[in-house]
């Protein structure tokens, strides 16, 4: 899975907002917002964590480490 703060820098990486994020992976922003507030691996559907992690998977970005030990985003340059 992936971690809040995996989730925020993949964003901050792409330039992305919330509203941006939401638009790629079809996941409503303010399920995304609700995400962002928690704290390690967000509360949610599996479903829309997996969209989430697909959606930013596919423009670039690779999750590393443990999401709650060592989370990790590396951003891939097309």
């Amino acid at each position: 899975m992936l971690s809040v703060g995996q989730i925020k820098a993949a964003r901050a990486f792409l330039s992305w907002s919330v509203n941006d994020l939401a638009s790629h992976c079809s996941v409503g922003a303010t399920t995304i917002r609700k995400y962002e507030m928690q704290e390690g691996i967000p509360a949610g559907t599996v479903k829309n964590l997996l969209a989430i992690k697909s959606c930013l998977e596919n423009h670039g970005i690779e999750f590393t480490g443990d999401p709650l030990k060592n989370p990790g985003v590396i951003l891939h340059l097309k």
